[in-house]
């Protein structure tokens, strides 16, 4: 069983707990839902660079990456950075990360955010929209296309954007729909963990342009920002290569400083 795999079953578990604990009614009622969202996708629109920068204590593949760093402070150091929007990991048993980051968060910035999370139930959309996300992502090598198109369909009814994660050509033909916002190009294996940014330059080509696109996993300079500007990219998710220094907001002002020059 690949680790995608074994999350998978985990996260089964775990929802079937948290709709006993927390039901549909009660996360209606949560300040988050009736909250006017942000758009993500405007904002990548309307950024020279189009970063988004992650919130990550730790993953499968590099396990701990850092645990020190406050998210509060983390959160107003991104803000600050000029990031186009902020993605919150809330899985817990394989990235660190919970709901209450995500709550955190929404407190400390008004920039859009996304809900990093292995969605895989309607229920998992209306918890995000409750605890205050702008937008969801959909891994599409976890789910059916007719999946794909009820989970997006129900995030677009509660005025969530949707980002769909894909890692080949087979899964982007997948999520090909009105109801998908984002398409995502994770360079990273979800399988083997391995790391390659030509997957991002082989898939660009053939993702249609009603889509925004933006690349995943393993961004880590200038050149590599440049060059997928190049092949129509319009943003880039960067989690590791800030989360693993001592002030992941400075190295996010850096790093975008640079690009500006």
């Amino acid at each position: 069983m690949s680790i995608l795999d074994q999350i998978i079953e985990t996260k089964k578990i775990e929802i079937e707990l948290s709709k006993k604990n927390n039901s549909f009614s009660n996360l209606e009622k949560l300040p988050g839902f009736s909250r006017p969202t942000n758009s993500l996708c405007k904002n990548l629109l309307n950024s020279d660079f189009g970063i988004i920068a992650e919130h990550k204590r730790k993953s499968p593949s590099k396990s701990v990456i850092n645990q020190k760093c406050l998210i509060n402070k983390v959160i107003e150091g991104y803000s600050s950075a000029g990031v186009s929007g902020i993605s919150i990991l809330t899985d817990q048993k394989y990235f660190g990360g919970s709901i209450d980051d995500l709550v955190i968060s929404r407190k400390n910035t008004t920039l859009p955010i996304l809900r990093k999370e292995f969605i895989i139930d309607e229920y998992q959309i209306i918890e995000a929209k409750a605890i205050g996300a702008d937008a969801i992502l959909l891994i599409a090598s976890c789910l059916k296309k007719e999946t794909i198109k009820n989970l997006s369909k129900c995030a677009k009814k509660l005025d969530l954007e949707v980002l769909v994660e894909i890692h080949n050509l087979n899964e982007l033909n997948n999520c090909l729909m009105d109801s998908v916002d984002i398409i995502g190009v994770n360079n990273r294996n979800l399988k083997t963990f391995v790391v390659d940014i030509q997957t991002s330059k082989e898939l660009a080509k053939f993702i249609p342009k009603e889509f925004i696109k933006i690349s995943e996993s393993g961004i880590s300079n200038k050149k590599e920002i440049l060059e997928l500007k190049q092949c129509g990219f319009n943003g880039f998710l960067i989690g590791e290569n800030f989360m693993k220094e001592k002030n992941p907001g400075k190295e996010a002002f850096n790093f975008i400083n640079d690009l500006k020059n």
